[in-house]
């Protein structure tokens, strides 16, 4: 499926999955040589973490999620075939140990990691892989060295698959031996490997799924470092320790994890300064100088791989009326919500990718705040001083998130920047899940949304087609459809060479800045705050909370 901190930023290279044509790192070579380290203190184990966040999970299941909150405990759960590296995309072995691709870039290879058993005791292999990522194609071309399973029928569609466009690039998936996965594409796509260290491509045990389908959703099992105990909805998580988990090198340490739910920004950093929890996300810009001058707490925080957006119904007849759009653009203020609102946490967006990533389109002007230029838009839409333009409605998220501080607060602003050229407009929010239910059906009572996206792999494909290609799929949450737009899109996934595939994404930004599908708003600054006693926790670039390495002092 998302900024200039003076201390501690970190800026990050994202490496796409272009390049990423090796498993494992090349030998010989002499290496550089090393500064000195500062001695580092050996982990300790036991103890619980809690973990304060501002809404609960939707669900479970990796592969039929999208919201960080779900897979923040999916992280933690579950594993793919390959991992992201700490603090980077560039790709390591994970339940693979390692890959080939063919030289036409069709066929992809994976050896797997032996010896490695899920949640329920049951084993995985190759025909678990299968299993996985067999039960997301509409079409399942599939087969299992074994006896294998019947997979049930899909309740849901598979967000990420569909929007991704993975059933046109998937053709078959076959376990050759135990530990042997061969994926066959249709085509080439040049993020497939990248694509499969992401939360939809996790492996879960079919046993456990196969038991009671609907229920996995609420009792997730998977080969990672913390297994599942307890959901209490909207209040909390509860994971423990996986005493079998093959990596031990490198965790877990902790015994228990708590994940609470605590709604309100402030709330969650007055229990956090009270030592009632161990970790929050998502502080009040203001709450975080307060941080910083308690000793009893540290901060981390990162340059965010990030987008807020505002977005436009395209379902809607009103809202295919361009100039409407560009009034829209030009009458919010983005810079005033930037500093009042993220107070300075933040850069304005010019762009829907982040300036950090390969393929940044800096030529794009981005939309001037500019109240004459919009009220001439206005009425060139045919709506002078928004007369005869009926009441809209603005869909305010309701929780916090990387890329969104306070969204009721976002919203009120663009209410009055937007009453100042004639809309009316009122704030619609609902609890988070429904929220995103209801905004991916894209009723005719939905005119703006907010919306945002932290990226999930590195590469530009994801933020621009998995977001805003209508033409890709329903699923695709900006139902903008635009042929040029879908054909740039398909051309980038298809295209090897990096540097030809970030002209493609330029081409593309231009685009979306002439035809204004959304409104970029802006690219934060994540911030952890957490007790001093937390150690070896690192801010990731995909926003993923992964804990197997961290313990308590």
């Amino acid at each position: 499926m998302m900024k200039k901190f003076v201390m501690l930023v970190c800026i990050f290279v994202f490496l796409g999955a272009g390049s990423a044509l090796a498993a494992t790192p090349k030998k010989g070579g002499t290496p550089a040589a090393e500064p000195k380290k500062e001695a580092v203190a050996k982990p300790k184990k036991g103890g619980t973490l809690v973990y304060g966040r501002g809404g609960d999970s939707v669900g479970l299941d990796p592969a039929y999620e999208t919201d960080g909150n779900s897979f923040m405990i999916c992280d933690n759960i579950f594993e793919a075939l390959v991992f992201y590296k700490d603090e980077s995309t560039a790709l390591e072995p994970g339940l693979a140990t390692s890959w080939e691709i063919s030289s036409d870039g069709l066929t992809y290879t994976f050896k797997l990691r032996k010896g490695v058993k899920f949640h329920d005791g049951t084993a995985f292999n190759a025909d678990a892989v299968v299993f996985s990522i067999g039960r997301m194609m509409k079409n399942r071309n599939v087969k299992f060295s074994g006896k294998g399973w019947e997979i049930p029928k899909q309740e849901r569609p598979p967000e990420y698959w569909v929007s991704m466009g993975m059933d046109d690039t998937v053709d078959a998936i076959e376990a050759t031996d135990e530990y042997t996965v061969v994926f066959k594409l249709k085509k080439v796509q040049a993020p497939f490997i990248a694509n499969m260290g992401m939360d939809f491509a996790d492996i879960i045990s079919p046993t456990a799924f196969i038991k009671d389908p609907k229920a996995f959703v609420r009792n997730p099992v998977g080969t990672g470092p913390f297994k599942f105990v307890k959901w209490v909805k909207d209040d909390r998580i509860n994971l423990e320790a996986n005493k079998d988990y093959w990596d031990k090198a490198k965790g877990p340490y902790l015994d228990k994890m708590v994940f609470r739910v605590i709604p309100e920004n402030s709330v969650r950093f007055l229990e956090l300064k009270a030592g009632n929890i161990t970790m929050m996300d998502f502080p009040n810009p203001a709450d975080i100088e307060m941080a910083r001058k308690d000793p009893k707490l540290q901060i981390i925080s990162q340059q965010g791989m990030n987008i807020g957006y505002l977005g436009f119904n395209h379902k809607k007849e009103l809202w295919k009326n361009l100039k409407l759009r560009l009034a829209v653009a030009h009458a919010i203020n983005r810079k005033a919500i930037v500093d009042k609102i993220y107070q300075g946490m933040g850069e304005v967006a010019k762009n829907c990718i982040p300036p950090t990533m390969w393929g940044y389109n800096k030529e794009v002007p981005g939309y001037d705040y500019d109240v004459a230029l919009a009220k001439k838009y206005l009425a060139e839409a045919g709506y002078p001083e928004g007369k005869d333009l009926p009441e809209i409605t603005l869909w305010s998220m309701p929780v916090a998130r990387p890329y969104n501080p306070e969204g009721l607060k976002v919203g009120v602003a663009m209410l009055g920047d937007l009453g100042k050229i004639g809309i009316k407009a009122r704030i619609v929010s609902y609890d988070w899940g429904t929220y995103l239910k209801r905004q991916r059906e894209q009723g005719q009572d939905m005119d703006l949304f907010q919306l945002g996206w932290t990226g999930d792999n590195g590469d530009p494909d994801n933020f621009l087609a998995v977001l805003f290609d209508g033409m890709e799929s329903a699923a695709v949450r900006t139902q903008w459809q635009n042929e040029d737009f879908h054909r740039l899109m398909g051309e980038g996934r298809t295209t090897v060479d990096q540097g030809k595939r970030a002209e493609i994404y330029k081409k593309a930004q231009q685009i979306m800045y002439d035809e204004c599908p959304v409104l970029p708003i802006a690219h934060s600054i994540v911030v952890s705050p957490e007790l001093k006693k937390v150690r070896n926790f690192k801010l990731h670039p995909t926003n993923s909370v992964r804990m197997k390495s961290v313990w308590l002092q």
